[in-house]
């Protein structure tokens, strides 16, 4: 937990367009756990604590805009490099419901095949 490295992350972050890989799957959930149970033990724990969060907003902020893009566009399948699995749980209800209602709508446009049609 080097404030200088983290800078680097979150400055490269803020930068891409895609999500940049993390030093670790689970850097946020260590951090915490660090943070909240070793912070005395930590040089700068409120700055690392700020950086932290800055990168996990930028990500989820990212999460937001590809997950609206994902819904505007009707796509069926998505990529998701460089994620980690806490932050693909904190918008997995959101995709799964977004899905199921746009499936219902499809199934509801599309004609049944027993429908006359009208042609004049």
């Amino acid at each position: 937990m080097d404030v200088e490295k983290l800078e680097k992350i979150r400055d490269h972050e803020r930068m891409e367009e895609t999500f940049t890989p993390m030093p670790s799957p689970y850097y946020m959930e260590l951090t915490k756990l660090l943070l909240n149970h070793a912070s005395d033990n930590i040089p700068k724990a409120d700055e690392i604590r700020t950086l932290i969060k800055d990168v996990w907003d930028t990500r989820i902020a990212k999460l937001r805009v590809s997950a609206d893009s994902f819904v505007r566009q009707q796509e069926a399948h998505a990529q998701l490099d460089n994620l980690t699995l806490m932050e693909i749980n904190t918008s997995g209800a959101f995709l799964t419901q977004a899905l199921n209602h746009m499936y219902k709508l499809r199934t509801n446009l599309q004609p049944s095949e027993g429908a006359q049609s009208q042609d004049f």
